[in-house]
């Protein structure tokens, strides 16, 4: 005999109290669950183990998404990271800008598209992210905040002298109550008179080289990750500034040309700089001026030792399993349709036209007739930079077609 149907609705206010399964209609994430501890097991328990205050990388193995229960069709496949040390309110107004304009549509100022699939976002203010880290002395991190214009959060930060307040790209791992310090403008001389007046580079990178601290890639020991490089010695960061990108420091040229001193010195215990000629001596003193970093992109290029990094790694490393869900959501992002070139008409795009979905007899083509798949590169040959060692991978480190 079947068993009657347990008719929930009719549950009395006490039973539906206890049983909020069936009148929750938000989602939510569950907190874990840990074990009661006696007070005996808590005087038993091991203390807390402090993490060292000089840890540079991310947290391994902390993937912390937020999934939702498909009530509606558009949260079915939306992700989101969780993010729950972000100020959950507004900005520092003196430090924001509003969007608006031509640029919001990818437009310039005469009014032509200049980047396609740009527009129809959310009202959004531009926080103004100091990439230069030019002001030294300590700064401290008051709270960590949500950038709409990147992908990475931002730190607000303040002078413990001066008091002023900025905006600055947040390594993975910075929380408020941190300190963070910029050394662009060299040492301070508290430190020098620490060290005694002795220029020790492992003594200066234990003491500087901790996250969140800007400094020179000459004072940064081999291996460390960085991001928000900057190209040049004046100018502001420009590589690595993403969720989660980072860089390495290779090698230096200071060490390479030291080698090859020693090398040159051999068993006779001088160096004749007579027996060099120009081009080594020019060669030697180049490479004393660069040091090689590893880009996330794969390049390996030279870049200024009087050029400065951020030490770390990019923040919300996490943002990569994001999954918007829905097209709606792109949208509220200023995020445009793509369309395909097959889709479009004939004059729109070389692709474009015809019976069918055939694009026809025609090697694919960007909507200006360039070549646009199988490696093809744009850039003119004579044209080389000088500071790529070696170039990014393209077209997954594989050439279909030979373009001349």
């Amino acid at each position: 005999m079947l068993q009657p149907r347990i008719p929930f609705r009719s549950l009395c206010r006490k039973c539906q109290l206890s049983t909020p399964g069936f009148r929750r209609s938000y989602a939510q994430v569950i907190d874990p669950v840990h074990p009661s501890t006696s007070v005996l097991d808590t005087a038993r328990a091991d203390p807390p183990v402090a993490l060292p205050q000089d840890r540079i990388g991310p947290d391994v193995g902390e993937v912390r998404l937020r999934r939702y229960t498909p009530r509606t069709p558009g949260i079915r496949h939306l992700i989101r990271p969780l993010n729950e040390h972000l100020w959950k309110g507004r900005p520092v107004f003196s430090l924001t800008y509003p969007k608006k304009g031509h640029g919001k549509g990818g437009r310039n100022d005469t009014g032509h598209v200049v980047v396609r699939h740009r527009g129809g976002g959310h009202k959004r203010r531009i926080r103004i992210v100091d990439f230069r880290r030019s002001e030294g002395g300590k700064h401290l991190v008051e709270r960590i905040e949500h950038d709409p214009g990147r992908t990475a959060h931002i730190a607000l930060v303040r002078n413990v002298e001066t008091g002023k307040r900025t905006y600055i790209l947040a390594p993975e791992g910075l929380r408020a109550g941190d300190y963070v310090e910029s050394y662009r403008s060299g040492l301070p001389k508290s430190l020098l008179e620490e060290m005694g007046g002795q220029m020790d580079q492992g003594v200066i990178a234990s003491k500087t080289a901790w996250r969140g601290n800007c400094l020179k890639l000459s004072m940064i020991p081999v291996g460390t990750p960085i991001f928000n490089i900057t190209p040049t010695a004046h100018g502001i960061g420009k590589f690595c500034r993403s969720a989660g990108t980072h860089g390495i420091i290779v090698g230096k040229g200071e060490d390479a040309v030291q080698k090859e001193m020693i090398k040159l010195i051999g068993d006779s215990g001088t160096l004749d700089l007579s027996t060099l000629t120009k081009d080594q001596l020019k060669k030697f003193e180049k490479a004393a001026n660069y040091v090689t970093v590893r880009l996330s992109s794969g390049e390996v290029r030279l870049i200024d030792k009087e050029a400065v990094a951020t030490i770390g790694v990019a923040s919300n490393v996490n943002f990569k399993y994001t999954s918007l869900g829905k097209a709606g959501r792109a949208r509220w992002l200023n995020i445009r349709p793509t369309v395909r070139g097959v889709a479009m008409n004939a004059a729109d795009h070389p692709h474009g036209g015809g019976r069918g979905k055939s694009k026809g007899n025609r090697d694919p083509v960007s909507p200006w007739g360039t070549p646009a798949k199988s490696g093809f590169k744009t850039r003119p040959k004579n044209k080389v930079n000088p500071m790529v060692v070696t170039e990014r991978p393209r077209n997954q480190g594989k050439r279909r077609r030979g373009y001349a």
